[in-house]
């Protein structure tokens, strides 16, 4: 029964009601006049009206809606005006229409004037404003009067008579009942006019209803407030947007007072009580569940206005209003969430409120509202709607699903032994609360009220419907992915089994619960899911699961202490018995009884030889609450041999193996996988709402952006729980250590053990015996190892420094590793003796033994008895598997007739033949190898060791010339990183001419050569007659270091034997240079005379007998070229600057060569190179070498074909080099060859001259050549 009709029951009762065209709840238009009129008139106005939209503005910013206006059009009467307090909006009428067809002057003035006064009247009298007057004209009465006035005659009369300020009050309908475009406009300027004067009037009443409710609302702190009065009120504004069909506004009125009873109820908890709220803190009489299925629950609307309802008809009342308009607005699946919150809040608003509800009461009116819910969204639903949207319902079945196992509990339904009277009782009592059943559902076979009913009636009516209930909830939350949901759904029912003595049924959900839980760390639910679980495998005799149980619960610290040591006396109490009995043994996993925590190897680097003893202290932290004997702790460990594992030296292990010799285990909650703790780390972030409008925060807070990693499912992990099928290594190692108390914490174990058998030793399981009962850890992870190793024995020679010098004594340490090897009295090394390489010996020498671990165990004197081959080295007596070190002096004496570097020109002995590109490229220091045979106590096979000897020095000569006066200079190079004192120099000429004096320029005092420092040594050749082509010479030096104290060893000296080849004077090369006739100076950019003289010094020799010589009628001449060269390019050659000449084999014979040449730069510049070379023939088979230093730059050699008939007259228009005449002979051209002269051989005197060089007059810019 809709609002609009209740109010019309109403005033029924008072008097006979007025005449209401159509029963809808629809807004109220009065019609007074011509009844028949408007009759005729309704069916077309009732059709068109509702047809245009029109928009609806409204005050206080709200946003503007199209609606369609409908109207009930009812007969004007004054007992349908509001009186004055009346707040009532469905039952006022917003419009007020008066009908008239009048067209005769004297029937207006007679009757129709009269009736529109008297309408008027009463609507002034209540204050009515909202009216309108309709003229209906029609041609068919025009027809029928004579005297008729034009229609616009009555029109204006009327609007004179009573519209004098309003003329739009009075509208004109032509011909309403005619088809035709007449007809058709004027209908429509009626229905735009009255479609308009009903917004304005919703607009204007609405308003100030609005305002009073407002009003109202405000005077909530006042005494005497009720908050029922006010609900009535703001009732009837959701009434009318209903009746608008607005019923997104109808719900938030709705919702505002949901908020505000709620609010007070929280205020009332809080101490801060309203008056009106005793009249809901009745006691509870009734709890039938909600009404759905009526638009309007009038009884309990009734029971609210007389403020007799209780919480609950008032929650429920509230729910059933939302409910009709969630579902006009097509959302059945915000029902679904709004009652489950309403069902969870009533719960604690009755509590707050501290009402009274007879136990079992509650239960049955939320079991009862669930189901409601559910069938009235099946109602309004089809079932493809419905299954998928299962995530919105199913809140609501497992809701009704925990009340039903509530009741059957309650009333001994759900018991072995059923219900006894007590239980009995209270069933009949909370039935009858229930009262009668609803008509509306008294036909439904299914409904909530049948289904409690039968529910309650037996106990195997109960477990069909509970298990029915129970099965389809936790199939929808399998569905839609939700498991943790189902397996708590799961944990209840098993709770269930185990009350109906069905363990084997309960285990299964159990377990499946209790893997989810281990799986995503719920650690209080693991706890208490274990609980049921042991005792749901105490009933299926499953004693080795429930072992395993009890163990985990026992080192559980979420639970009491009382508990964990009666499920610690469990497992004791099983082991005595087992033991006694002598059964089988039952093995566990170790990790809820004991935790590894740490590891310490002694020694540390857990390496052992073989025969050494080794110890393992273990930290267990035991989890149970009281000490337990324990009979036995065993680590069973796995021997392997690795390949080349005898390679596995003690230095090797030692290298490889951790020096603190603690190992740290992770730790791991009990009955918790590893796995949890490889989550990903927290993404938090901050979150800020600002306001759209001026931009202030509204809300801050933190949100986590990777809660779908941390909170996903992990089903298809492995399992969590240790298998009951664990089994032990057998092996042959295994470390015990028996009669143990192990405490409840940390407890130190230690495990000693003797190396046997060489190999590595992996600790595999670790195993702790309790009676027959073992604790086994599987795996011991991170994996530990020790190495028992056996050793060879090795001698190691090695220098002290980082390279050994010869020459001078060189400290080298003999290290002789024992291995397996027992040193006795006698035993010695014995090396062979090397002329160059003496083995020094100290009386003070001293040899130290280590231990493995370089611990120093002793020392004691070193004895060495040398002979003539041999040198023997007396070992000290040391055990096996030890460390003997001692220092020897080597000096390597390098002989005679090994040179320290090459000569130049010549071939050079053979020093190391191998660092012979390296020494050239990178200056270091030459190499020797000394080669030793020692001979070992524990061996019959020798050693051989190879010492690298480095040579301090290194020498390079040259020959210097002045004139004919030779000098030969020796420059001694120190390469290493000591400094040395040289003293007692000397250069002798190796064939012993007496007829050749060199003559030293020296000091003879000692001279200190500092590292990478150099020094020269000069002599003077003289001699008295002709000398041979080659002198072979001999240089040596006595040196020691410098810092070193005075030494009673002589040192031997370092020597250097090169040749010198060519080294006497052939000719005498001047240069001259005169300015220009009549000038004083030379001057830039003027040409100046050059003179070359080259003068022979001595008659033919065997040097000059080559094929450049031609020897005519006893007189010999020999072909020359000569080339002037300006490296520094300060002066400009002017014609050709080289040429060929023929120059007579005599001494004193001279030639001169004049060119010209322009100085390019003013100053004193040096003069130009003047160069010569052999000019051999075209067919001589000599290879000419020339280096970069004796020949010219330029790449190009042209030589004129006719070069022997015209030697003078030949020009060598640019210069050449060898790759040129080289690559012309390539072409199949006969080219002539140049040869250079020997170091000394040519002598120039004008090298480094210079002549000044003044600028020129008209000169802007002055450059000047410094040199």
């Amino acid at each position: 029964m809709d609002p609009a009709a209740a109010a019309a029951a109403e005033e029924e009762g008072r008097e006979k009601p007025p005449v209401i065209y159509t029963m809808e709840n629809k807004p109220i238009v009065t019609c007074a006049g011509d009844q028949n009129l408007f009759t005729s008139l309704y069916p077309t106005l009732s059709q068109q009206l509702p047809r245009e939209p029109m928009e609806w503005r409204r005050s206080y910013g709200r946003a503007p809606k199209m609606i369609h206006l409908e109207s009930n059009f009812v007969q004007f009467k004054e007992e349908l005006l509001p009186k004055e307090g009346n707040k009532a909006l469905l039952t006022f009428p917003f419009l007020h229409i008066y009908w008239t067809e009048c067209c005769d002057t004297e029937v207006y003035k007679t009757t129709v004037k009269d009736d529109i006064t008297k309408w008027q009247n009463v609507l002034k009298a209540h204050n009515s404003v909202d009216w309108l007057i309709v003229v209906v004209e029609s041609d068919a009465k025009k027809k029928n009067k004579t005297n008729i006035l034009p229609r616009t005659s009555i029109v204006d009369k009327i609007r004179n008579d009573f519209c004098n300020k309003q003329s739009d009050r009075c509208v004109v309908l032509s011909d309403p009942l005619k088809d035709s475009s007449r007809s058709q406009e004027s209908w429509n300027a009626f229905l735009t006019k009255l479609r308009t004067l009903l917004l304005m009037s919703f607009t204007k009443n609405l308003g100030k209803f609005e305002d009073d409710m407002r009003t109202l609302r405000e005077k909530r702190t006042e005494p005497g407030w009720s908050f029922c009065e006010y609900f009535m009120v703001q009732e009837e504004l959701a009434f009318v947007f209903e009746m608008l069909q607005q019923f997104e506004d109808a719900l938030v009125q709705y919702d505002e007072l949901d908020a505000l009873f709620s609010q007070y109820v929280v205020n009332f908890g809080a101490g801060d009580g309203a008056n009106w709220l005793t009249f809901f803190c009745q006691p509870v009489r009734s709890w039938n569940g909600l009404i759905l299925r009526k638009p309007i629950d009038m009884e309990k609307r009734e029971l609210i206005q007389n403020q007799e309802a209780t919480l609950l008809d008032l929650r429920s009342y509230l729910f059933s209003r939302q409910c009709t308009l969630l579902i006009f607005l097509q959302r059945p699946w915000e029902v679904s969430q709004r009652a489950l919150e309403l069902l969870h809040n009533c719960v604690q608003e009755l509590k707050l409120l501290e009402v009274s509800v007879p136990p079992g009461a509650l239960d049955c009116w939320v079991f009862l509202s669930c189901l409601e819910v559910l069938q009235r969204i099946e109602g309004c639903c089809d079932r493809a709607q419905i299954d998928a949207n299962v995530s919105h319902t199913v809140g609501l079945w497992s809701y009704a699903t925990e009340k039903l196992k509530s009741l059957g509990y309650l009333c001994g339904l759900a018991s072995e032994k059923g219900p006894n009277s007590e239980d009995l009782n209270r069933t009949v009592d909370l039935l009858a609360g229930l009262g009668a059943e609803r008509p509306e559902t008294a036909n439904a076979s299914q409904s909530p009220y049948k289904k409690l009913k039968e529910a309650l009636s037996s106990v195997e009516a109960f477990e069909k419907h509970y298990l029915d209930l129970s099965h389809a909830t936790i199939e929808m939350y399998t569905n839609i992915g939700r498991i943790r949901s189902a397996k708590l759904v799961g944990k209840d029912l098993a709770e269930f089994y185990m009350r109906k003595k069905g363990p084997q049924k309960a285990e299964v959900y159990l377990q499946g619960a209790l893997k989810t839980y281990l799986a995503e760390g719920w650690a209080l639910l693991v706890t208490h899911t274990r609980k049921q679980l042991a005792e749901c495998q105490k009933h299926l005799g499953q004693i080795e699961n429930y072992l395993q149980t009890s163990s985990l619960l026992a080192g559980d610290s979420h639970l009491t202490e009382d508990e964990r040591k009666r499920f610690c006396q469990e497992i004791l109490d099983f082991a005595k018995q087992q033991a006694e009995n002598q059964g089988q043994k039952v093995i566990l996993p170790m990790h809820s009884f004991a935790q590894l925590k740490t590891l310490h190897f002694d020694p540390p680097n857990a390496v052992v030889h073989v025969g050494g003893k080794l110890s393992i202290e273990l930290t267990l932290q035991s989890q149970m609450p009281i000490p337990v004997q324990v009979d036995q702790i065993a680590i069973h460990v796995h021997f392997s041999i690795e390949k080349n594992s005898y390679r596995k030296t003690a230095e090797w292990l030692t290298k490889h193996k951790t020096s603190n010799g603690v190992i740290s285990f992770p730790n791991e909650v009990a009955g918790f996988p590893l796995s949890r703790n490889n989550l990903p780390a927290l993404e938090l972030y901050e979150m800020y709402e600002r306001s759209p409008s001026d931009n202030s925060l509204n809300t801050a807070g933190i949100i986590c952006k990777n809660v779908h990693m941390l909170l996903r499912r992990q089903e298809s992990s492995s399992s969590l729980d240790m298998p009951s099928g664990v089994t032990l290594e057998d092996g042959a190692h295994v470390l015990k250590c028996s009669n143990l108390i192990l405490e409840p914490g940390v407890n130190k174990i230690t495990f000693s053990t003797q190396a046997k058998e060489p190999g590595t030793y992996t600790l595999r399981q670790l195993c702790t015996s309790v009676g027959k009962v073992q604790f086994v850890l599987l795996h011991v992870y991170p994996i530990v190892q020790y190495d028992v190793y056996s050793q060879e024995p090795q001698l190691k020679v090695e220098p002290m420094t980082d390279s050994l010098l010869a020459g001078i004594p060189q400290k080298v340490k003999f290290t002789v590793t024992t291995g397996h090897y027992t040193m006795k009295n006698g035993d010695t090394l014995q090396l062979s003796n090397a002329d160059a390489m003496p083995i020094l010996y100290h009386p003070e020498s001293k040899a130290v033994i280590y231990s493995n671990t370089r611990e120093k165990i002793s020392e004691s004197s070193l004895r060495i008895q040398s002979s003539e081959k041999i040198t023997s080295i007396s070992l000290p007596v040391a055990p096996a598997y030890h460390v003997i070190e001692f220092e020897l002096e080597v000096m390597y004496l390098p002989s005679a007739t090994e040179p320290a570097v090459e000569k130049e020109n010549t071939t050079n002995k053979e020093v190391h033949r191998k660092n012979k590109e390296k020494q050239k490229q990178d200056n270091c220091m030459a190499t020797v190898d000394q080669k030793v045979t020692i001979d070992c106590p524990w061996s019959i096979y020798s050693t051989i060791i190879a010492l690298t000897f480095c040579i301090p020095f290194n020498a390079k000569h040259s020959l210097l010339s002045a004139g004919k006066r030779k000098y030969v200079q020796v420059c001694v190079q120190n390469l290493s990183e000591l400094c040395f004192q040289l003293s007692d120099n000397s250069l002798k000429n190796s064939a012993d001419c007496t007829d050749l004096q060199l003559v030293p320029l020296n000091p003879e005092s000692q001279q200190v050569i500092y590292s990478k420092q150099s020094i020269f040594f000069v002599w003077e050749l003289k001699w008295t007659k002709e000398l041979p082509l080659s002198l072979q010479c001999l240089f040596s030096v006595s040196f020691c270091p410098a810092t070193s104290e005075e030494q009673s060893l002589t040192l031997k000296p370092f020597t250097y034997e090169f040749q010198v080849e060519n080294f006497f004077t052939l000719y005498h090369v001047k240069t001259e240079i005169f300015p220009p006739l009549g000038a004083e100076y030379c001057k830039t950019g003027s040409l100046c005379s050059l003179e070359v003289s080259i003068t022979r010094l001595v008659d033919l020799s065997e040097v000059d007998r080559d094929e450049a010589l031609t020897e005519s009628d006893g007189y010999c001449t020999t072909k020359l070229m000569y080339e002037v060269v300006d490296n520094s390019s300060n002066w400009a050659v002017c014609g050709k600057s080289s040429g060929v000449i023929s120059m007579p084999v005599a001494a004193q014979a001279t030639h001169k060569v004049h060119m010209e040449v322009m100085p390019l730069f003013a100053g004193y510049l040096p003069f130009p190179d003047v160069r010569l070379f052999k000019y051999l023939p075209h067919h001589s088979a000599h290879s000419m070498q020339l280096d970069a230093d004796s020949w010219i730059e330029n790449d190009n050699l042209s030589v004129d074909k006719n070069v022997d008939d015209q030697a003078d007259s030949s020009s060598i228009r640019s210069r050449g080099s060898l790759h040129s005449a080289a690559s012309g002979e390539h072409k199949g051209l006969p080219m002539p060859r140049l040869q250079s002269f020997s170091s000394g051989q040519v002598f120039n005197c004008s090298t480094a001259m210079q002549i000044l060089v003044i600028p020129s007059k008209d000169d802007h810019v002055l450059e000047v050549n410094i040199t």
